[in-house]
């Protein structure tokens, strides 16, 4: 089972949220919580694998309570819900380490398949979010010198679709391959990158100008 914990201040959605949770399989909801006051302390007595994050709630706001679980819990994901499309809650939830990006009018399926991908080790990310994103790294970050990182021509196509904000599925779709083999692919390419997560490859791929 996929341990997932909820920070959500809206009660109706954080409950919505937990039911859809313990009715999908492969899942369950460790807590649901109004605020990340006292998340650190929770998490410990309550660990989970996944934790779908808030950004706007009183005290603690999840772009700083995302850093803390990733200093504090290295191995679990974060994935941001939000009702806001703003260029710095985009980026500066990317640089606190989150997993993904989805809005709150993500439909309960998308709910249910981005954290799926977050497990298996995608980004999940809304499409509008993903082109955004892109837009930021280009504007953002200065372009460093094109670098030979030894990416078969393959590795290169996913790398370029993974930036297009493409989910494992449709990669593996419109590449006529499995879904492991997907995952197989990705794994490469976060080796030869030297990166963890699906949100690094596409900074360091735009920053680098390797797709």
């Amino acid at each position: 089972m996929t341990r997932i914990a909820i920070f959500e201040d809206n009660n109706h959605l954080r409950n919505t949220l937990q039911v859809l949770l313990e009715s999908a399989d492969g899942f369950t909801c460790t807590g649901a919580y109004a605020n990340c006051n006292d998340m650190l302390e929770l998490l410990e007595e309550n660990p989970c694998d996944t934790v779908l994050m808030d950004i706007e709630m009183p005290g603690l706001n999840g772009i700083e309570a995302t850093k803390l679980i990733r200093q504090h819990f290295p191995v679990m994901h974060v994935l941001i819900q939000t009702a806001f499309f703003d260029d710095s809650y985009i980026f500066n939830a990317i640089c606190a380490g989150a997993s993904g990006y989805i809005l709150k009018t993500t439909s309960p399926s998308g709910y249910i398949d981005a954290l799926r991908e977050v497990e298996s080790g995608g980004s999940p990310m809304t499409p509008g979010i993903a082109r955004r994103m892109l837009e930021l790294f280009r504007v953002n970050l200065q372009p460093a010198s094109a670098t030979d990182y030894q990416l078969t021509a393959r590795e290169k196509e996913i790398l370029q679709m993974l930036v297009n904000g493409k989910s494992y599925k449709m990669i593996a779709a419109e590449s006529n391959i499995a879904n492991d083999t997907v995952k197989s692919h990705i794994r490469n390419i976060y080796a030869k990158l030297h990166v963890n997560s699906g949100t690094e490859a596409v900074s360091k791929a735009i920053r680098d100008r390797i797709v």
